[in-house]
């Protein structure tokens, strides 16, 4: 089953805390549906701002709070379609 991103920009994106949840809109055979990627801004050594994906015990309790949020939201607008 193909996929395709409707859109190089995110549905949303949401916060708690340092964590991100980035919701995407995309459209396969089955019609529309919404995927999400969790991620954690960090700086690097140089200084540039990256993405990590990787979480350590004090993030956790901000990725269930913004996993529960992005339930929520991708239910909501999936509903109203």
């Amino acid at each position: 089953m193909a996929t395709t991103n409707l859109s190089k920009r995110p549905a949303t994106t949401l916060r708690c805390e340092n964590i991100k949840a980035t919701i995407w809109q995309n459209v396969s055979e089955n019609g529309l549906f919404y995927a999400t990627t969790f991620s954690r801004p960090f700086k690097d050594q140089s200084g540039a701002w990256r993405n990590g994906t990787s979480f350590g015990l004090n993030d956790l309790e901000a990725h269930l709070n913004v996993a529960f949020e992005a339930k929520e939201w991708m239910t909501a607008h999936t509903l109203k379609r």
